[in-house]
């Protein structure tokens, strides 16, 4: 078993994460298997040299510890790269020039306020999707999956995978995707973006394949997401991991905790003198 814990450097780790991060190395402890610390820092914008240190501080705080040197996405971008060019050059991707204003507009209901959402946020209405996709990949470019021609290229028995925690309605053991699900549901996601030349949906499933994860334990916010990632190891011929999702850290009204939450940061709780084990109690108690 080899399962990770991959935080992004850019703000404090919560009482959230470390529930995540201590799940995971319980179950590859259990499993006689190895946990892995990736540092998910594709978006330069925001990541800090000091929150990555301040990761690994708290981590080692928890009693966890991984094999070094870590991956760091930043350093992966070749990968990435490869990638697209094979999706490019099978046709099933294209460059989108589309605002989220635009899209906001174009996905508003005739009758209703209230626009159709996915796992990654407002399904994309396909107003580039008629763009030219002959010639070389397009650098510098917005590039979307069409996801119509995605779920054709994949082999019907590739579209699954084996959740062993719990999804958002209680899903659980081997899940069939829909193919026409995918499309209205998920529809043509975002795997290139222009300030990052990836996305988080193709750099998670590229480096899992990398570092041969074969568990995936994460949030169970994430468990809608894991449709995509399928469609994408599919695509690329890449294995599937077993994925675990897990319950989430809310606050005293039901939130779940954001790294905006500062007051809920692990190394508040520590600077303030609690011990482990009383961390630990509080991923029990909201409102500690």
């Amino acid at each position: 078993m080899r399962t990770r814990f991959a935080p992004s450097p850019t703000g404090p780790l919560h009482l959230g994460h470390g529930f995540s991060a201590c799940t995971a190395a319980a179950m590859a402890e259990a499993a006689g298997g190895t946990l892995l610390l990736r540092i998910e820092d594709i978006d330069q914008s925001r990541a800090r040299p000091e929150w990555e240190a301040l990761i690994a501080e708290d981590l080692t705080w928890l009693g966890l510890s991984w094999p070094r040197p870590v991956m760091r996405q930043s350093e992966r971008q070749t990968a990435y790269d490869a990638a697209l060019d094979q999706l490019w050059a099978e046709g099933l991707l294209y460059p989108c020039t589309c605002t989220r204003r635009d899209i906001a507009e174009a996905t508003r209901a005739p009758q209703e306020d209230t626009p159709l959402l996915g796992p990654d946020g407002l399904i994309y209405p396909g107003t580039c999707r008629g763009r030219d996709r002959s010639g070389p990949r397009p650098k510098e470019a917005v590039l979307r999956l069409d996801m119509t021609a995605a779920v054709a290229r994949c082999a019907p028995d590739a579209l699954r995978f084996v959740e062993t925690g719990a999804g958002l309605a209680g899903e659980h053991g081997e899940i069939t995707l829909s193919p026409s699900g995918l499309v209205e549901r998920v529809g043509d996601v975002v795997l290139c973006r222009r300030d990052m030349a990836t996305s988080y949906h193709l750099s998670v499933v590229v480096d899992d394949a990398a570092q041969d994860i074969t568990h995936v334990v994460r949030g169970r916010d994430l468990f809608e997401a894991t449709a995509i990632h399928v469609v994408l190891q599919a695509l690329l011929g890449l294995p599937v991991p077993i994925y675990h999702h897990h319950r989430l850290i809310r606050d005293a009204a039901g939130k779940r905790l954001a790294k905006r939450d500062d007051a809920r940061a692990l190394a508040a709780y520590r600077a303030a003198g609690l011990s482990v084990a009383e961390v630990r109690a509080l991923w029990s108690d909201p409102q500690g």
